[in-house]
This record gives structure tokens, sequence and C-alpha cells, in this order.
């Protein structure tokens, strides 16, 4: 979720309802995640699609907001046992279900998507945004979707604004919209492997 309005001098990412760079990463929990937070740095994040500005999007963008709730409902039934992404996966394990941690499962996938979407444009200075998602997908998301969803996903790639247009929505200062974006992008990156070797460690991969 995003204010909408950016502050004067600042950027989009200053109207996220929390970053992903304001999830702490409790290191000596073996790299814990606070439940909480990370629902809320993630349906942030999705704003980003409406800055991107296509109904194409919409599929992703409600995919990912399906998948907070899932995670959300688990912990709300059991708050004391959820604390972090890691108890809520592990206590529901020990219940024999699977409906929360296979939800994490798929919102870190699109997670993903989108973090090298955006990381895959920094870096390239002359890429448009379609190239950079679409090569973002084929190595995170299209690998794990059937025939029938492979073309809604292409269909949003395809629909990406032009670089100008999507960086000129980030704020008026584009080199520190930029470097707030790296920063971004860098927490993020970091919380997507940690949940990913987590996930796969507890047996959760489709």
């Amino acid at each position: 979720m995003s204010t909408g309005q950016i502050p004067p001098g600042g950027t989009y990412l200053d109207t996220l309802k929390r970053s992903f760079t304001d999830v702490p990463v409790q290191a000596d929990k073996e790299n814990a995640i606070p439940t909480t937070e990370f629902l809320e740095a993630a349906e942030s994040l999705v704003s980003i699609f409406d800055v991107l500005g296509s109904a194409a999007f919409s599929p992703v963008k409600s995919d990912m907001l399906g998948n907070v709730e899932k995670i959300r409902q688990r912990f709300l039934s059991h708050p004391t046992e959820s604390e972090t992404l890691q108890d809520l996966v592990n206590n529901e394990q020990k219940e024999k279900q699977n409906k929360a941690g296979q939800a994490l499962l798929w919102l870190v996938r699109g997670l993903e998507f989108t973090c090298k979407g955006l990381a895959n444009n920094v870096v390239a200075a002359d890429q448009e945004l379609s190239v950079s998602f679409r090569s973002a997908y084929d190595v995170t998301l299209k690998p794990h979707h059937s025939f029938l969803i492979k073309p809604i996903f292409s269909a949003a790639m395809s629909a990406c604004p032009y670089r100008k247009d999507f960086y000129s929505k980030l704020g008026d200062d584009e080199d520190k919209a930029n470097a707030q974006l790296k920063e971004y992008l860098a927490a993020l990156e970091n919380i997507v492997n940690i949940l990913k070797a987590f996930l796969d460690s507890k047996g959760i991969k489709k």
C-alpha cells in the first residue's frame, strides 16, 4: 500500500507504508523475519504495479495480495506461533498443514520476479522495462506457470510503460530515486534469498 502522494523533494518509495529496508532480519535467530512487517512491506510493494500503470498487471497484483491474505489469516489464527515467517511455517507443518507455506512460496516467487525485473532495469540503463521484466519472468515465475497462465503474464510484460515514463513517476530527483530504489532492491533481494533457502529446507517447492 502507498499513500499515493509523493512529498516535496521525495520519491515514490517515501509513500510506502513499509519498505523492505524497514523489515528487520534477525541474524541472531537464524535470519528470522517478522511476519507483520514482512506482510506490510509485501502489500506496499504491490503498489508498484499501479506505477507501471497497466490493467494487464492486475492478475499479478491480485495473486500476490491473495497470498498475503492467506499468510495473514494463519498469523491471525495462531499469533503467538507465527511471530516470524519461519515460526509460522514450522508450526503449520506440525499440524500437517501447508496452506500458508504454499502461499509464502508463491509470494516469494512474485517478489523475486518484481525484484529481478526492476534490478535488471536499474543495471541496464538503456533497457526498456518490458525486456527487463520478461527476462525476470523467464527465471522466476515462468518455470512454475501452466500454459494457461503464461499468456496472461506475457501480456503484462508487453504492457510495461516506457522506461522514461516509469522513472519520471518515481520522483523529480532522478538520482535520489535511483539510489533509494537500489537500496530497496538490495534489502528485498536479501529477504527473498533467505526465504527461498528456508522454504527449500522445509520441502516446500511446488
